[in-house]
């Protein structure tokens, strides 16, 4: 990565919440929008019912975007990973009961967010004991790869080689039941060797895309790897 870290979305956010800018609104709600899930997924776990949780989670984003919460974010700031749960937990401890979440979100969505698509997933969720804690970070790390596959297949498609992405997708991953190259080559009428040469190029491509999501949700270039670190193991654990 170049030394001089590009300007991301978080650190517009940062920069500019008390100016109230276009920009930064923007910058703040795509980021919402993108990793919403984790914080209703953590309300969930905590004990929360259904429609608290989506209650809850709307009227947080509210806050959060029209009363410029993010100025408080201080040091908590590096990571708006950390910052946002730290938020969304004072937001939640303020707000006991449903009535006083709905005042504070205005009965307005902020966000489109798909609740329904989100309790059904949530309905997927392991169910050992997992703390909410746990929850958030491993539903943030399976949020931002799963926006990290759906870039790549993109650019896949508007190159016009979508066959090939879903052919090689599987490599992406440590799956144990994926194809052998063979396999694949034959699919696709390549060598091996060339569909070694695909997925080597497939794979570097998906660390690009993965860095410069996670560059869009801290401050420095630093503070990458170190969250890279932090989401495999939430993936593990």
């Amino acid at each position: 990565m170049s030394r001089q870290f590009h300007t991301t979305r978080w650190t517009i956010v940062v920069e500019a919440a008390k100016g109230d800018t276009p920009g930064a609104r923007a910058a703040l709600e795509t980021l919402c929008a993108a990793y919403w899930y984790p914080l209703y997924a953590f309300a969930r776990r905590r004990g929360r019912s259904r429609q608290e949780a989506q209650d809850l989670t709307q009227a947080f984003f509210a806050d959060l975007i029209e009363k410029h919460t993010v100025e408080a974010a201080d040091r908590e700031r590096g990571r708006f990973r950390a910052f946002l749960l730290g938020a969304f937990r004072r937001f939640a401890s303020r707000e006991r009961d449903r009535e006083r979440a709905q005042k504070r979100g205005g009965g307005q969505a902020v966000l489109r967010l798909d609740f329904e698509k989100g309790e059904r997933r949530y309905a997927l969720e392991p169910s050992h004991e997992l703390t909410p804690e746990r929850v958030f970070d491993r539903q943030w790390a399976l949020t931002l790869l799963g926006r990290v596959i759906d870039t790549l297949r993109d650019e896949m498609a508007a190159a016009r080689k979508g066959e090939t992405f879903e052919a090689l997708g599987e490599f992406l991953t440590g799956a144990d039941n994926r194809p052998a190259y063979r396999e694949v080559a034959e699919r696709l009428a390549m060598t091996e060797g060339a569909v070694k040469v695909a997925v080597h190029r497939l794979r570097g491509r998906y660390r690009e895309i993965l860095r410069a999501a996670i560059a869009d949700t801290v401050e420095t270039a630093d503070e990458v790897d170190g969250e890279i670190r932090e989401l495999l193991g939430a993936l593990r654990g």
